[in-house]
């Protein structure tokens, strides 16, 4: 029977091997720096309610008070009211940095475009209609039906 001395341990392998703590260091890193990169921003303080804003008439979206365009669904005029006061929204990821990862707006620093949810009646989630705005406070608008694979420009007139 051999006798395991401590000479003998101490000249047998690590258990981890310092390649593999490198590997599994570095994939942390990485999914680390993922997450840092692609969280959503608070929307900035310009965008969070300060009460009741005065906007002009409108024929079609009164609660906004401007003409909604005719590819976008009435419930738009409810989340454009909010976007337009600044809020309070109906979900926590309304008023989020959208990164436009998709490439389809015109390019912007990061920031720049805010996406907000338009609800879809009978849906249990947010579904895939988005207004997107540009500028803050919001100087352009965008509507997305297909969740990001189309955007659809419009005006606001205030």
């Amino acid at each position: 029977m051999e006798r395991i001395t401590l000479n003998r341990i101490a000249q047998k392998e690590p258990a981890v091997s310092v390649s593999r703590l490198t590997s599994v260091l570095l994939l942390v890193l990485l999914v680390g720096a993922l997450l840092f990169w692609n969280r959503h921003a608070a929307p900035p303080p310009s965008m969070v309610s300060q009460g009741n804003v005065t906007l002009p008439a409108a024929v079609n979206c009164p609660a906004a008070r401007t003409n909604l365009p005719t590819f976008m669904p009435p419930e738009a005029c409810v989340t454009l009211a909010l976007i337009l006061q600044g809020g309070p929204f109906p979900y926590s990821q309304d008023g989020v940095v959208f990164g436009n990862y998709e490439g389809l707006l015109p390019q912007q620093p990061r920031g720049y475009y805010h996406e907000y949810t338009v609800e879809t009646p009978g849906a249990r989630n947010r579904a895939t209609r988005r207004i997107i705005t540009g500028g803050t406070p919001p100087q352009v608008f965008y509507y997305t039906g297909d969740h990001y694979r189309s955007f659809q420009p419009f005006q606001v007139n205030r």
